[in-house]
């Protein structure tokens, strides 16, 4: 992940919403259709419901993010977990919308904002707050989707980050000031 130095916590959290978001679809674009909707077991979830329940999520808490509940009432969170949209593209326009109701939201906020309240399930969290939690439910579903994504492509996957066996040559250029590798 390039790192642009900021104090601003918007920015940053951004910047995060934006990395993990490359990162999911690095390891989407690697799978064939048919791997999107592939379990490893009965506990888990495929690469496409853990797309529709992001995307149910993102719908909840972003839409109306300062003004409402972040859980809608007509979110049924255990719809996201079963039937996800059928084709490659209608699941991706599915991430695409979810994306884009936290991008939305979030764009027109200011670093002032981040003390402000909204509500998350009838619980207050200051905007920071909330979008700290969001990080981290993000961040704990792109690994999922890197971990199937991963696991279903073994020896065919591209990493998307320093090679396995390959961060010495990594660190060297980064110490000859190779500017490409920050």
């Amino acid at each position: 992940m390039a790192l642009k130095f900021t104090t601003s916590y918007l920015e940053d959290s951004l910047a995060l919403f934006r990395h993990y978001k490359k990162m999911a679809e690095g390891a989407i674009a690697q799978v064939t259709d048919e791997q999107l909707f592939t379990t490893l077991d009965n506990e888990m979830n495929s690469i496409a419901v853990v797309i529709k329940h992001m995307a149910g999520n993102m719908r909840s808490r972003w839409t109306d993010f300062l003004t409402t509940d972040g859980e809608k009432p007509d979110r049924n969170r255990d719809t996201e977990f079963v039937d996800p949209p059928a084709t490659r593209e209608s699941l991706m326009q599915t991430w695409s919308d979810g994306w884009n109701a936290m991008f939305a939201a979030l764009g027109p906020l200011t670093d002032a904002d981040m003390n402000r309240t909204v509500v998350i399930r009838g619980e207050a969290h200051s905007v920071m707050q909330a979008i700290n939690r969001q990080t981290a439910h993000y961040a704990y579903h792109c690994g999922q989707i890197v971990f199937l994504a991963k696991h279903l492509r073994h020896s065919n996957w591209k990493s998307l980050s320093v090679p396995r066996g390959q961060s010495a040559q990594f660190n060297s250029k980064v110490a000859a000031g190779d500017a490409s590798q920050r």
